[in-house]
């Protein structure tokens, strides 16, 4: 379990990404479209999103025949596949196509990849049991590759350095000049998604995987986050004029909204429900460090 213990959010962003690229992949484009948005099930879908979710049973169901630990398990469990039902829900249902004609069914889907599932895989931490779908000799390899990227790993997962690179990312993707090619250039859409997506989990796990004494500075970066996101979210709230060419050019997102009121309720999205997840995340690691120093208080000497 310790050669395990070494890869754990390597198997967060990879059981991820590999789940949502078919759909990330498959690019707004600014095509026009008729009627209501419909289901995404093109086998580029929902095959690598049933893949990912056979293949983390799989380790699951191996691991529990061997291990004691069962609770502990359990709890895993749950919490990947309440991250990979998120994943199927921003990728798979119609939000993803209404994406292609509102900017605020976009934002709902990046909030939840970034907000929901992020951290619902984080928190499983999924490669331990998904190395088990993996035949032995290749789960022997997992330790030497782990001692590799150990250094790389811990810097890139440090709780400052983390939080400044998701807000770059979120600022930079939201530049007009971005956001417009992301829309316009599939290739782009995928880079986009993907770094919306990799720098939620980096950001996630240094806050709820960086250890006791770093309780403190995740909190403060948790707040510092809310801000940042909710600065973003309200100047797109407070503006009277679209930011973003390719939903101008749309006009009317196709329910009942010009692309200024869909822009306000993208930034509301980002600003109110987003702002408060941070919150509430830094709320409870607080709360945890007070309750943990009180029974530490109250323990007898």
């Amino acid at each position: 379990m310790n050669r395990m213990r070494r890869w754990p959010v390597a198997g967060a962003v990879a059981i991820a990404i590999g789940s949502a690229w078919p759909v990330v992949a498959n690019a707004h484009g600014g095509e026009a479209h008729a009627g209501p948005p419909g289901w995404t099930f093109d086998a580029w879908v929902s095959v690598p999103l049933a893949l990912s979710l056979l293949w983390y049973l799989a380790g699951a169901l191996r691991l529990r025949a061997r291990s004691r630990a069962r609770p502990t398990h359990a709890r895993s469990l749950r919490w990947f596949l309440a991250g990979w039902l998120v994943l199927a829900a921003a990728l798979v249902t119609p939000l993803h196509e209404a994406g292609q004609r509102s900017f605020a069914a976009h934002m709902l889907e990046h909030e939840l990849l970034m907000l929901v599932a992020a951290p619902l895989l984080v928190l499983s931490r999924p490669l331990g049991v998904a190395l088990w779908a993996l035949p032995a000799p290749w789960r022997a390899h997992a330790g030497g590759a782990g001692r590799l990227l150990g250094p790389p790993w811990r810097l890139s997962t440090a709780p400052i350095l983390a939080t400044l690179v998701q807000a770059a990312v979120l600022w930079l993707w939201h530049a007009p000049a971005l956001f417009d090619l992301a829309l316009a250039r599939p290739g782009w859409h995928v880079v986009q998604h993907i770094c919306f997506l990799g720098s939620a989990l980096l950001f996630w796990w240094a806050m709820l995987h960086g250890g006791e004494r770093r309780v403190g500075v995740a909190v403060a970066c948790l707040f510092f986050t809310a801000m940042v996101s909710g600065v973003l979210g309200a100047l797109m709230a407070l503006s009277s004029s679209p930011w973003y060419a390719g939903y101008t050019a749309a006009g009317l997102d196709g329910f009942g909204l010009s692309p200024a009121e869909d822009q306000q309720l993208a930034g509301l999205l980002m600003w109110v429900p987003g702002g408060l997840v941070h919150v509430a995340a830094a709320l409870a690691l607080l709360a945890r460090r007070l309750g943990g120093e009180a029974d530490g208080a109250g323990a007898p000497d």
